[in-house]
C-alpha cells in the first residue's frame, strides 16, 4: 500500500505521517474556504447579468452559510461511520460539482440549489469538526498549534484564490473564475483518497507524540445513529458553557463570514474602491489571520481561553466600529486589514479548548452544534447586511451593529468558568 511504504519512509527520516494527513487536511480545509470565499465577489457581476437585486443574491448566499454550519454536528457523525478519507473525497466532489453546474445556470432556483445548498452541504463536511477530529486521532501532542495551523486554512484559501479570482472576473468573466478553485477540490480530492487514513494505527503507528511502546490498536468504532447528534444537543440545553459558547460564536460567524468575507467587496464598491484592489485587503487580512489563527493555537495551549476570547472580540469590535469612517484606499485600508485579519478566526483555537475542557470525549460533535452557531450567525449577516444595504443604500448599519455585537461577546466568553482540562482534549470517539 501507497501510505504504507511512504510512512516508514517518513519514520526512517524522523517524520510522522501525521504531519502528512495534517497537510492534506490544510489543502482540503483550504479548497473548501476558497468556495464558500469566491461567491463573495459575484455579487456585482450576478447582479448585472441576471438582474437580480444584493438581498435576493445574499439569501442564496445565506443558505449556503446556514447548511455548512448545520452540517457540523453531523459531520463528526458521518467521519465515524463512514471515515475521514471518504468524507474528504465526497465533500470536495460535492463541492466541485456545484461549481461546474452553477456555471450552467439561467434560473434564481439553481443559484439556490448549486452555490446555496450544494456549498453548503459540501463545505460543510469539511467544516473546523474535520480539524479538530485529525488533530486528536493523530496527534497526543501539539494538538493546539495543529488546530491553529488547520484553522488557518481558510485565511490561506482567501488569500491564494480571491485576488486572483477577482481579476479572473474582470477580465474573463465570472464562469472563468471558478475554474481554479474547481481544480484545487478535484486535486486534493486525489491526494486523499491516495494519502489520507483514518487512524495512525492503520499504518502500524502511534499518534505523534503518543507512547510507542504500547502495539498499536485501530480504535473500534463507536455506535452512532443519525439521532446521536440531537440527543448530544438535548443533552446540553441546560449547560451555561454550551450557551455561552454558541452565542459568541454566533456573534463570531456574523461578524466575519456572513458580514465581511461575503460583502466587503461591494462594501468597498460603494466607496469607490475596485473589486480587484479591494480582494486584495482581503487577502491581505487573510495573511494577518494565518499569522494570528497560529499565534492563538499557541496561546491557547498556555493561557486561559477565556480571557484570549475576550481580547479577540473586543478588537474586533473596535476594526469594525472603526470601518465605515476608513479612508477606502489600498493604503486606508492597511490598518484595519492588520487588526481585523489578525483575530478573523483566531477564536476558534480558544473555544475548541473550553469545549474540550467542558466536555471530554462528547467535545467534537457538541462543538459541531457551536460551529453550527457560527454559520447561522453567518447566514444572518450575509442576508442582513445585503436587505440593509438594498433599503439604506449603505451597509453602514450592518457594520456598527456587527461591532457592537462583538462587544457583547467579549463580555459574555468570561462567563463561560473555567473547568479542569479533560484526559482527551480534541476526542473523536461520539457516543
Amino acid at each position: 500500500m501507497l501510505s504504507t511504504s511512504l510512512a516508514q519512509w517518513m519514520g526512517r527520516r524522523g517524520l510522522h505521517y501525521g504531519w502528512l494527513v495534517a497537510a492534506i487536511t490544510f489543502l482540503t480545509a483550504l479548497s473548501s474556504s476558497a468556495a464558500l470565499g469566491l461567491p463573495g465577489a459575484l455579487l456585482k457581476p450576478l447582479s448585472q447579468e441576471f438582474g437580480w437585486t444584493v438581498d435576493q443574491i445574499s439569501s442564496a448566499l445565506a443558505v449556503r452559510f446556514a447548511l455548512f454550519g448545520l452540517m457540523g454536528p453531523f459531520s463528526a457523525l458521518l467521519m465515524e461511520r463512514f471515515g475521514l478519507r471518504n468524507v474528504m473525497v465526497t465533500a470536495l466532489m460535492v463541492i466541485a460539482a456545484g461549481l461546474g453546474l452553477v456555471r450552467q445556470m439561467t434560473d434564481f432556483w439553481q443559484l439556490v440549489l448549486l452555490l446555496g445548498v450544494m456549498l453548503g452541504l459540501g463545505s460543510g463536511m469539511t467544516a473546523l469538526v474535520l480539524n479538530a477530529v485529525v488533530a486528536n486521532r493523530w496527534f497526543e501532542q501539539r494538538r493546539g498549534l495543529v488546530m491553529g495551523l488547520l484553522t488557518a486554512s481558510s485565511a490561506t484559501g482567501q488569500l491564494v484564490f480571491l485576488p486572483v479570482g477577482t481579476w479572473l472576473i474582470e477580465h474573463g468573466g465570472w464562469r472563468l473564475a471558478l475554474l481554479p478553485v474547481m481544480a484545487s477540490c478535484a486535486f486534493v480530492a486525489i491526494l486523499a483518497l491516495l494519502f489520507v487514513r483514518d487512524h495512525p494505527q492503520e499504518l502500524g503507528l502511534a499518534p505523534y507524540g503518543g507512547d510507542t511502546t504500547i502495539k498499536p490498536v485501530v480504535p473500534a468504532r463507536a455506535p452512532v445513529s443519525i439521532r446521536t447528534p440531537f440527543t448530544t444537543l438535548a443533552s446540553v440545553r441546560a449547560d451555561r458553557v454550551f450557551w455561552v459558547l454558541f452565542g459568541s460564536f454566533f456573534i463570531c460567524g456574523l461578524s466575519t463570514n456572513g458580514l465581511i468575507q461575503t460583502h466587503f467587496i461591494s462594501l468597498c464598491g460603494d466607496a469607490g474602491l475596485g473589486a480587484v484592489p479591494a480582494a486584495s485587503v482581503l487577502a491581505m487580512m487573510g495573511t494577518f489571520d494565518l499569522v494570528g489563527t497560529i499565534l492563538s493555537g499557541w496561546l491557547s495551549d498556555r493561557y486561559d481561553s477565556r480571557y484570549l476570547l475576550c481580547w479577540y472580540y473586543g478588537m474586533r469590535g473596535l476594526s469594525l466600529a472603526w470601518l465605515p469612517s476608513a479612508d477606502f484606499t489600498l493604503t486606508g485600508l492597511t490598518l484595519f486589514a492588520m487588526f481585523y485579519g489578525l483575530d478573523w478566526i483566531a477564536t476558534v483555537p480558544p473555544t475548541v479548548k473550553l469545549a474540550a475542557q467542558a466536555w471530554g470525549k462528547r467535545a467534537p460533535m457538541i462543538f459541531g452544534w457551536v460551529f453550527a452557531g457560527h454559520q447561522l450567525g453567518a447566514a444572518v449577516a450575509a442576508y442582513g447586511a445585503g436587505r440593509i444595504r438594498t433599503i439604506a443604500f449603505t451597509y453602514s448599519p450592518a457594520v456598527y451593529t456587527a461591532a457592537a455585537a462583538c462587544g457583547v461577546a467579549a463580555l459574555i466568553v468570561l462567563l463561560a468558568r473555567r473547568r479542569a482540562a479533560a484526559p482527551v482534549p480534541v476526542p473523536e470517539a461520539v457516543n
